[in-house]
């Protein structure tokens, strides 16, 4: 399973930083990917990263975290983190992880988490 942590308050222009750890089999096989889903929204890919860490694919909907948002992989701790600075309010909503079936980004994620709820306001 994958389970997200990190999520909460963060005031515009702090930083939050999630966690993706997975549990049961190793990630470090597996690109992994960030989704968000904001309030009355789809979901949508915001980063993902490939499972050696050295391919970071930007979903073309998240081109506006360019700078402010990094993905990394910590494959010994069978984690990936999504380090966000500088989140805007419409940022806000949930925040998950998935596995992608490949080790590159390839958009076929085979397990999700639950997700953790990021609330951007002052």
């Amino acid at each position: 399973q994958l389970v997200e942590s990190g999520g909460g308050l963060v005031q515009p222009g702090g930083s939050l930083r999630l966690s993706c750890a997975a549990s049961g089999f190793t990630l470090d096989q597996h690109a992994v990917a960030w989704f968000r889903q904001a309030p009355g929204k789809e979901r949508e890919a915001v980063l993902c990263i490939s499972s050696n860490g050295g391919t970071t694919n930007y979903a073309e909907s998240a081109d506006s975290v360019k700078g402010r948002f990094t993905i990394s992989r910590d494959n010994a701790k069978n984690t990936v983190f999504l380090q966000m600075d500088s989140p805007k309010p419409e940022e806000t909503g949930v925040y998950s992880c998935a596995a992608d079936e490949n080790h590159y980004c390839s958009g076929y994620m085979f397990l999700w988490g639950q997700g953790t709820q990021v609330t951007v306001s002052s």
